[in-house]
Formats: structure tokens, sequence, C-alpha cells
């Protein structure tokens, strides 16, 4: 996957990407910041893609925005 997070850090607007796993259920996936809609939906079109070309399906997203306030009281990493 080294490959792989090496093209993700260089997608505009990237910020950060906790990276998720359950091997059991062989489930894997992530949690993204990034610094704008646009930025985000054209990022998951390609990555979409490019999973799909390895042999992946069923690929899920959803889109949140960020309550900053509540984050920063949690002690998310700004």
């Amino acid at each position: 996957m080294t490959e792989l997070i090496e093209s993700i850090i260089k997608e505009p607007g990237f910020i950060w990407k906790f990276w998720t796993e359950n091997k059991e259920a062989e489930e894997a996936g992530g949690v993204y910041m990034v610094e704008t809609r646009e930025s985000t939906e054209k990022y998951l079109d390609m990555h979409t893609k490019r999973l799909e070309s390895f042999g992946y399906s069923g690929i899920r997203s959803r889109f949140f925005e960020l309550n900053e306030k509540l984050s920063k009281m949690g002690k998310a990493p700004f």
C-alpha cells in the first residue's frame, strides 16, 4: 500500500488520512481530511476507479462537515 499512500498524499487539498482495517471481515477504509468538498469528490471518483481496477467492489463513501469546536475539544489533530 506504500505506492497508494504516496499517490494519495499528492492529491490537491489532501490534509491527512486515518487508515482503518478489519482483517476478519476483509474490509479496509479510511477517514480523510481534505480542504474542499470539490477536491474530495474528484479524488473519490479517481480512487474508486483505481480500487475497482484492483478488483475491489462495494466501495462506499460518505461526506461529513467538520465540527471544529467539538473536534478540538476531542483533541483532534489540527
